[in-house]
């Protein structure tokens, strides 16, 4: 068990050092196979309907996680367990895993090349990139509004694309991190209120509220550690973060503004339609360009900070249950030698009787 949890843990910071260092491919990423084969099933399964929906979230996010089950299985099997090959074969799978369902490092990047284009006054070109991060009207938002959007969606995504995979990496290992980005992934295409997907994609949408729950509050609570205005970020965070619609991207949001000084939320154009969100961390000033890089750095503190608690207590608990298992295991021992001495003991004494009986 030490060993198992040891491997995922090397896996893990190998993954995580290889999306800092490659990001995400432009062509042939697994995240976008995957997507491709989910429009495939949405296209034969699609009714206007919760339990059509339903059914392709099993199906697409279920069969996703039971093939990087069999996937584990299969590696698992390739050698005897004490083997090296076994472990190695583990810690590939693990990295590999992790440095595709992350995205911290392109978040970085594409945010950044918006913040550019901002800086520069080059407001069409920052408009060409913000459907990068965000599924928002770029041609309804000015600078500033851009400056805002982009600032909400590293926020959030770090979340999403980061710390909530690291989750659910510990809880469940490679199954665990597949199953996250799929939901996650099936989420961003159909679970939003559209007129095709308000019945289609509420299955998917509701299975991304709960597989989020947790990397949602552990990214507000690194937040609140990681950043510059801890006290505003907790204060922010407590007052402002269950008013989002969003029950995940709430607390990340609202943390992020407190930890970074500035005001987030209020009307944005979304999908065609306008939205009027509650403000968060209000008395603070509206987002300028130059939060943008901030949020950024923010993020990286975040995501790091999201691998070592995650890590830590995926090694953390292997350890406490080794160590539980091994009292267990010397006190049936020990109990079953104080039976023999007994038993002994018992048979001596009567073979006693019986001599001085003869």
């Amino acid at each position: 068990m030490r060993g198992e949890h040891a491997g995922y843990a090397c896996g893990a910071a190998l993954g995580f050092l290889g999306d800092l260092i490659a990001a995400d491919p432009r062509r042939g990423h697994p995240v976008a196979a995957f997507g491709r084969a989910a429009a495939a099933v949405e296209r034969r399964l699609w009714r206007d309907h919760r339990g059509y929906g339903a059914a392709h979230a099993v199906l697409c996010a279920g069969g996703a996680a039971a093939g990087a089950a069999l996937l584990v299985r299969a590696v698992r099997g390739t050698a005897p367990s004490p083997s090296p090959l076994r472990g190695s074969a583990g810690v590939a799978l693990t990295a590999a895993t992790v440095w595709a369902v992350l995205g911290g490092t392109s978040l970085g990047r594409e945010a950044q090349a918006v913040g550019g284009a901002l800086a520069a006054g080059d407001l069409e070109v920052a408009r060409e990139r913000l459907p990068h991060l965000c599924g928002r009207d770029p041609q309804a938002l000015d600078g500033p509004q851009m400056a805002r959007a982009v600032v909400e969606s590293v926020a959030e995504n770090t979340s999403d694309a980061v710390v909530g995979a690291l989750v659910w990496g510990a809880l469940g290992g490679v199954p665990g991190l597949v199953a996250f980005r799929a939901v996650n992934t099936l989420d961003a295409m159909v679970g939003h209120k559209s007129a095709r997907y308000r019945r289609f994609g509420w299955a998917a949408a509701r299975l991304d509220d709960l597989a989020g729950w947790p990397g949602s509050r552990l990214t507000a609570a690194l937040t609140v550690l990681a950043g510059p205005g801890r006290r505003a970020a907790l204060r922010a965070w407590r007052a402002d973060g269950g008013a989002h619609p969003s029950p995940n991207a709430g607390p990340v949001e609202a943390s992020f503004a407190g930890a970074l000084g500035v005001r987030l939320g209020g009307t944005l154009a979304y999908g065609g339609r306008v939205e009027h969100r509650p403000v968060l961390n209000g008395g603070a000033r509206p987002v300028a360009v130059s939060d943008i890089e901030r949020a950024v750095r923010l993020s990286r503190r975040v995501s790091v900070g999201a691998l070592v608690a995650t890590v830590g207590a995926r090694v953390g608990f292997g350890a406490l249950r080794a160590a539980f298992g091994a009292g267990r295991a010397t006190g049936a021992r020990g109990a079953a030698a104080r039976a023999g001495a007994g038993r002994g003991v018992g048979v001596g004494a009567g073979l006693g009787r019986g001599a001085g009986w003869v």
